[in-house]
This record gives structure tokens, C-alpha cells and sequence, in this order.
């Protein structure tokens, strides 16, 4: 009995080791186990098969080489199994893989159709801009035949269009269709533009004498200086006594003001008239309470019209009194528009430079000359809207609680600039 159960127990053994090459112990009590012996029991073939003898006492069983055969078949099913699985993992990620790259072809689709939307915007975008270019350079063109116009003739051109029309006008109040001009009849008139052509036609006596710029205007009346500096100047402003407000309109100063023997401002249309018609040369005399007197003359000055609102060009400074109108680049008056306290032409973001200094002129930010301020007889405190002169002697070193300078006397003087006394 006791070897039956070692046999069944052999059996079961044999069953989860097969080919063992060691002696084998079942687990339970061992005083109770049988000794059972399990090894090679003869020669290998060629293939490696070998027999096996087991020893259960009493007896040895020779059991055959195919049972090592068993051992290798589980083997090979074992490994063929991972095959499988191999095989199964790699179907998947075949599978995956052309999931992806069905995506993959779906999404170059749609790329190569924004590709060709990108080429078409592309193209677009080229040909626009070589239209920009186009444009560009043919605005650079005229800014260039702009550049090359001086002020005058546009200025002169905008006058002759005016003018044209008035003449027309005139024409048109003064004749009737059948009006027929007199005939044996001839009028021989000299016209004089400045005063510059009543001193070349003999004047020596400074006063009031009548001028036509253009002859497409009427006449005026301006103060000749014939006796300073060669003379042959036409004086286009004067301060002498304070008589006369300079806190005018644009109007009042479009028009002028005041008495030309006296305190005046000759008027901004005038200014026009008569700078347009000769290239002119300014020259700006100042005189304190204290008998100093300085100059200060600009090679070229020129004041453009109304709808250019009267902008100045001065340049080429040379005298005693320092270059006041190009004081810096924050106060630099040429080439500023004409402010009045009740019209804002200025470069001064927060108010009127005109309103604040209470007078007409080419202000800038505010300004580093006002020749047009208020006339103190003495020095002042507070605003500075007396007359100025930024680089006259001692005027860098005020404050607001300094007294600041005042002039006694101020004029302004024009002349062409080919005169030759």
C-alpha cells in the first residue's frame, strides 16, 4: 500500500517536473516521505535524449527516454505561446500604426490644401506690394518737384488764380456786354513796389509814400525809412510809446493797425505782398530804457499767404543782437504759422501761445522772441508778455520773481536784397 501511494506521488511529480536531475522530496512530514530517487538511467542519443531510472525502495522503474520528449514539447508550447503573443501585440501596433497614418494622410490632405490657400495669399500680397512700391515711388516723384517749387510759386500761383478771378469780377461790374474800351486814349502809370524804387527814383525824405507789390492789387501806403543803413527800407512794424494795443484779432492783423508815423503793425497781407514781389531781407532794431542798442538782419524773410496762414521763412542771421528766432530747437519760430489771441496756429499742445502773451506772432512752443507783446515803460514782474528778445544781454538769467527787460524802442524793416544805394 505504502508503495502505491509513492507511485501515485511519483506520478503527480512527474507531472509538474519532468527531467529533474536531482532527488526530489515531496513537502509533508519527513519521517512518513518515501525516498524516492530520480536519475539519468543510461546512454543520451544523438538528439540529447536521455532515460531516466527512478528508485522507489523496494524497486527501480526504467522509464523511457520519451518522457524527456514531454519536458521539451511543453517547452516548445510555452515558447510558441510568446510567439503568439508577440504576434497578437505586434497586430495591434500595426493596426495603430495605420490608424495613424490614415490620420496622418487625411491631415497632409488638408495641409496641402491651406498650403495652396497660403501660396494664393502669397502671390496676393506680392503683387500688392509692388503696387505699394509703385505708389511709393511715384509719391516720392512729387515730393521731389514739390521740394523743388519753391514757396513763392506756389504761393505766387495761388495769387494769380485769386487775382484772375477778381479781374473777372471787376470786368463783369464795370462793363456791360456791349462795353467798348476808348479809344486815343493812353495811360502811362509807374507803379512802385517798395520803397526801395522811390529811393532809386531820387527820394532822400523818410515819410509815407505809396506802393503796389502786384499790380494785380490796389495800392497801399507804408513808412519809408530812405536815411538808416543806405536806406530804401519799407518799415513794417514800429514800437515807440506804447500807444497802440498790440492784442489784436486775426482780422486786425490780417488787415494792420495803428499810425504809420507812429505805433503800427503794416498788416499780414501786406507782408505778403511785398515779400513775394522781391526776395527781401529783414532787419530788426531793439532799444532798452537804459540806451542800449542792438540789430539783428536776416538774409531772407518771407511771409506766405492767408491759407498758409502767413507762415514765416527767415534765415541767415547776422548783427549784434543774437539769433532770437532760431534760439533752439524747442523755440525756433521759422517756418511757424501767425497766432492771434482769438486764432490758435501754434505748436503749444495745452493752449494759445497768442491768448497767454497777449499779441499777434510766429509762435512756436511758446517762443524765444515776441516783438508784438505788451509795451512797458519800465522793467516788470510776472508773465513775460512785454516785448522780448530771448539773447539780449541778461534775459537767460530771469525768473518769475526777477524783473524782466523792456524795450523802449522796436522796429521791423524789409529791403530786396540786390539794393545798392
Amino acid at each position: 500500500m505504502k508503495t502505491l501511494l509513492c507511485l501515485i506521488t511519483f506520478a503527480a511529480l512527474s507531472a509538474w517536473h519532468v527531467g529533474a536531475e536531482q532527488e526530489n522530496v515531496p513537502s509533508g512530514n519527513p519521517g512518513n516521505a518515501c525516498p524516492i530517487k530520480m536519475k539519468n538511467g543510461g546512454k543520451c542519443d544523438e538528439d540529447g535524449n536521455c532515460p531516466y531510472q527512478i528508485t522507489l525502495p523496494p524497486m527501480t522503474l526504467q522509464l523511457p527516454k520519451q518522457w524527456q520528449l514531454l519536458e521539451k514539447t511543453l517547452k516548445e508550447v510555452q515558447s510558441l505561446k510568446e510567439i503568439v503573443n508577440n504576434l497578437k501585440k505586434s497586430c495591434q501596433d500595426c493596426k495603430l500604426q495605420a490608424d495613424e497614418n490614415t490620420e496622418k494622410e487625411n491631415t497632409e490632405v488638408t495641409d496641402g490644401g491651406q498650403a495652396n490657400q497660403m501660396q494664393d495669399l502669397q502671390s496676393k500680397m506680392k503683387k500688392m506690394s509692388i503696387s505699394l512700391k509703385n505708389a511709393r515711388t511715384q509719391i516720392n516723384n512729387l515730393q521731389d518737384q514739390m521740394e523743388k517749387m519753391s514757396m513763392n510759386n506756389v504761393d505766387d500761383y495761388i495769387d494769380r488764380k485769386i487775382a484772375n478771378l477778381s479781374s473777372t469780377l471787376d470786368n463783369v461790374n464795370k462793363c456791360s456786354d456791349n462795353c467798348q474800351a476808348k479809344e486815343g486814349i493812353t495811360d502811362i502809370q509807374i507803379f512802385f513796389k517798395d520803397c526801395s524804387d522811390y529811393y532809386k527814383m531820387g527820394k532822400r525824405l523818410s515819410g509815407i509814400y505809396q506802393v503796389m507789390p502786384d499790380p494785380r492789387n490796389k495800392t497801399f501806403e507804408v513808412f519809408c525809412d530812405m536815411e538808416s543803413m543806405g536806406g530804401g527800407w519799407t518799415v513794417v512794424q514800429s514800437r515807440k510809446d506804447g500807444r497802440i494795443s498790440f492784442n489784436r484779432t486775426w482780422d486786425e492783423y490780417k488787415n494792420g493797425f495803428g499810425n504809420l508815423s507812429g505805433e503800427f503793425w503794416l498788416g499780414n497781407d501786406r507782408l505778403h505782398l511785398l515779400s513775394k514781389s522781391s526776395n527781401m531781407i529783414l532787419r530788426i532794431e531793439l532799444e532798452d530804457f537804459k540806451g542800449i542798442k542792438e540789430y539783428a538782419t536776416y538774409d531772407q524773410f518771407y511771409v506766405a499767404n492767408e491759407y498758409l496762414k502767413y507762415k514765416l521763412s527767415v534765415n541767415g542771421y547776422s548783427g549784434t543782437a543774437g539769433d532770437a528766432l532760431h534760439f533752439s530747437k524747442q523755440y525756433n519760430h521759422d517756418q511757424k504759422f501767425f497766432t492771434t489771441p482769438d486764432k490758435d496756429n501754434d505748436r503749444y499742445p495745452s493752449g494759445n501761445c497768442g491768448a497767454y502773451y497777449s499779441s499777434g506772432w510766429w509762435f512756436d512752443a511758446c517762443m524765444s522772441a515776441n516783438l508784438n507783446g505788451k509795451y512797458y515803460e519800465k522793467e516788470y514782474k510776472g508773465v513775460r508778455n512785454g516785448i522780448f528778445w530771448g539773447t539780449w544781454q541778461g534775459v537767460s538769467d530771469e525768473n518769475l520773481n526777477s524783473f524782466r527787460q523792456a524795450f523802449k524802442a522796436v522796429r521791423m524793416m524789409i529791403r530786396p536784397k540786390d539794393f545798392s544805394s
